[in-house]
């Protein structure tokens, strides 16, 4: 999220630092190269004209008018949060902190972490908030592979420790953002992100269970979602999957949960809708043996191509990806296993290399069976389905023909 927001405020004419700890993230931005699938070298070439410059050395924050904090939030091995390179950051700032800086959170945290956890950090050496800095949250909704919306066309939430902070933010941002909405303060800016991400796990996890009961009662979820999307007000359509991936949907709402667990109370909406996509990768491995045995096949010994193994269309990132999780259960069942994903020259699974296809369609011929986890640009579904031996579409996308199974 860190690149986007650095590309967007260099291009509206602010002058723009980098700060990373990795060398290789410093030098690859230094010399044209990016990191992030939304942005192209090309951009950070045209970053580097407009005089973005990458380092890391965290010296340069004291020469900063607005630091804005970029830095993940994943998981402790406990499903705990974990704010490990948020104190870094923030001790980073707070060593380097000068009056009439503004500071800005964006990474996804628990509400109360800007106030509990970053504040007292920053006011640690002496100067205060709202009088002496200003300090705010804006919760990042940068939506990778999205081609219709990007950080300048997506409002931007603030909410500052006090109304000054609110207002130095709201400049900041609107620099570079089309609208801003500032909220009452960084506790609900914080849990408004968390709404957001809370929402979508909760209706992901609705149609996914669905999914699980629906071809028992000879119902085609895709067509009974096709037609609820006519309803112009009242529903919103979410789509079943083989699980859920990425940095936000199987994150985030652990952070809203870990805060109301703290208070004694169970979140149960969370805590199942958890349950339930994490479910869904031995789903798909089961559905995957009935299709294989309506072959007269085992899944031991049987060759199985996977198509896509990042966590959504069109991109390189694999964080949190179910195809992991298909894929441990496959192998655990025997299964040969070989991928194709455009974006992803070399894939381990438990430690170990999966065979990497060169042609998808001549692979889905060889293959027992072909699962599509991932329909990225460069896969043609309508070839694909033609050339298959057998296809399970666990994400809706291929046409009807006899050799398509939808999840």
């Amino acid at each position: 999220m860190g690149l986007p927001l650095a590309r967007s405020a260099a291009a509206a004419g602010l002058k723009v630092v980098g700060l990373d700890r990795s060398r290789r993230v410093v030098d690859g931005l230094n010399t044209g190269r990016s990191h992030v699938d939304d942005i192209s070298d090309a951009d950070v070439r045209g970053m580097l004209e407009q005089g973005f410059e990458a380092t890391d050395r965290a010296d340069v924050i004291a020469g900063a008018g607005a630091v804005v904090v970029c830095v993940p939030t994943p998981l402790t091995d406990h499903g705990a949060p974990d704010l490990g390179a948020v104190h870094a950051a923030v001790d980073d700032i707070a060593a380097h902190l000068r009056a009439g800086t503004l500071v800005v959170l964006e990474s996804t945290t628990y509400p109360g972490t800007t106030d509990e956890v970053v504040r007292p950090r920053l006011e640690a050496g002496g100067l205060r908030v709202g009088a002496d800095f200003h300090l705010a949250f804006s919760p990042e909704r940068i939506d990778p592979g999205n081609a219709s919306f990007g950080l300048e066309n997506t409002p931007k939430v603030v909410g500052g420790i006090t109304a000054d902070c609110t207002k130095a933010a709201r400049a900041l941002y609107e620099r570079f953002v089309n609208r801003v909405v500032e909220a009452k303060g960084t506790r609900e800016a914080e849990m408004a992100k968390l709404l957001e991400n809370t929402y979508r796990h909760v209706n992901i996890a609705l149609v996914n269970e669905m999914s699980m009961f629906c071809r028992e009662i000879g119902v085609d979820l895709w067509d009974a979602i096709r037609c609820a999307s006519t309803k112009p007000f009242g529903f919103a359509p979410f789509y079943p999957g083989p699980g859920v991936g990425g940095h936000c949907i199987p994150i985030d709402p652990n952070y809203l949960s870990y805060k109301v667990r703290s208070l004694g109370i169970p979140f149960r909406f969370v805590e199942l809708a958890q349950e339930i996509n994490q479910r869904m990768p031995v789903h798909v491995v089961n559905r995957a043996a009935d299709l294989l045995n309506d072959q007269g096949k085992a899944v031991r010994g049987s060759r199985v191509l996977l198509l896509g193994v990042t966590y959504k269309p069109d991109i390189s990132d694999q964080r949190e990806s179910p195809a992991l999780a298909v894929a441990e259960n496959l192998l655990a069942r025997g299964a040969e296993l070989v991928y194709f994903d455009p974006r992803v020259e070399d894939w381990h699974v438990g430690g170990a290399p999966v065979e990497r296809a060169d042609d998808y369609l001549a692979a889905a011929e060889a293959a027992d069976l072909t699962i599509l986890l991932q329909p990225h640009r460069e896969i043609d579904l309508g070839e694909l389905a033609d050339r298959a031996r057998a296809l399970f579409d666990t994400r809706g996308k291929a046409a009807d023909h006899p050799r398509v199974v939808k999840l």
